[in-house]
């Protein structure tokens, strides 16, 4: 047992000090304003999203932006009116989504439509529930026209503040947020030369050109975790024009969907956590050891190790629970949170065999009353 807790350490070494320091918590894109604004039309599909359609829209009808802009609300099939709670602006239109046909995800189908009413050479994708500040397109469009290194930037996609203010937010969403960095360092995917892309669904800001070179959005029309694989083709689809992709963390947009309890956020992980093993059982495996490994054998070594064991699990420990300060510190929790990290990963890891088992007994991913 002794070697396994010297590899977990090991592993711990390369994360800290060779793995895209993603345990930063950065970059995040700080208000600025484009030199040429070009047009814009926002999209934002939403399917039952009464409760928070509101203020989101006035918050994007609110936009400082020195260019012009147009907010496209797809109202997917709502059954609880969300487009008589959107508001009015003189720049919002609203459309009636059509049913959706087989092989699609309702999100993309929506956002689908939403692109077929547009015209202009950039597209803002955002969720129902993010509202904005107002400097926050302009910010977007900026870091669009900011060059990684010589590539031109193509799509920038920002992981948006998530709400955290129940006790079982405050110990998985940051969590939520570390583990993302974690999968997808952001130094990696902003690297032109990395193969490393990904992208957070609240908040994609994409040329109009980007798209059509991937063939559109029917071209992910089934993809349940559509962000990741929609910045993974705009990303290898530019690799020969020397075009990159941008992520970071936002200071200028907030979720305000609650995630209340446990269950809540439960049903948030299981939901895609086996799509993103791609179904497969060995997978499944492969990851559960690794995270045990990561997570599970330090604090074995700490309770049950003697002599170096146990030194090189307390070492184990401590470079995990440092590597989460700065993520603790973006959502004002107390640092302390980090000691209960191998509990949180415990969680994280029966949710994803949740998510296996339900795919297995036939349930699937379910999702404002849709099963995928």
């Amino acid at each position: 047992m002794s070697w396994v807790v010297l590899l977990s350490l090991v592993v711990w070494l390369y994360l800290v000090l060779a793995h895209g320091r993603f345990w930063a918590s950065t970059p995040e894109l700080s208000p600025a304003v484009p030199e040429q604004p070009p047009d814009v039309d926002i999209i934002v599909p939403a399917r039952d999203e009464a409760q928070t359609i509101g203020p989101v829209i006035a918050s994007l009808a609110a936009q400082t932006y020195a260019g012009q802009f147009r907010i496209i609300l797809v109202d997917d099939n709502s059954t609880d009116g969300t487009a008589a709670h959107a508001g009015t602006a003189s720049n919002l239109r609203i459309l009636t989504g059509q049913p959706k046909p087989p092989g699609w995800s309702g999100k993309l189908w929506a956002l689908n439509q939403g692109i077929a009413a547009s015209s202009a050479p950039v597209l803002l994708f955002t969720d129902a529930d993010i509202v904005h500040d107002p400097r926050h397109l302009s910010a977007l469009v900026a870091g669009l026209q900011r060059p990684e290194g010589r590539a031109r930037v193509d799509m920038v996609s920002e992981m948006v503040r998530l709400n955290c203010t129940s006790l079982a937010e405050k110990a998985l969403v940051p969590a939520f947020v570390y583990f993302f960095q974690m999968l997808y360092p952001f130094a990696r995917v902003n690297d032109p030369h990395s193969r490393v892309a990904a992208a957070a669904g609240g908040t994609v800001l994409i040329r109009r050109e980007a798209l059509d070179r991937i063939g559109g959005i029917a071209a992910i029309r089934n993809a349940l975790i559509d962000d990741v694989t929609l910045a993974q083709a705009v990303k290898s689809s530019g690799r020969s024009s020397a075009a990159a992709v941008y992520l970071g963390h936002s200071g200028l947009a907030t979720s305000i969907r609650p995630y209340p309890g446990w269950s809540d956020l439960w049903q948030m992980v299981s939901r895609t956590a086996f799509t993103q093993l791609r179904y497969s059982a060995l997978l499944l495996l492969l990851t559960l050891a690794g995270l045990t490994l990561v997570w599970l054998v330090p604090p074995w070594a700490i309770l049950f190790g003697h002599g170096w064991v146990r030194i090189a699990g307390l070492a184990t420990f401590l470079l995990a629970g440092l590597s989460y300060l700065p993520t603790l510190a973006r959502y004002r929790c107390n640092p302390l949170w980090a000691l209960a990290l191998p509990f949180i990963a415990s969680f994280y890891m029966a949710a994803t065999i949740g998510s296996a088992l339900n795919h297995w007994f036939g349930k699937g991913a379910r999702w404002k009353n849709r099963a995928y």
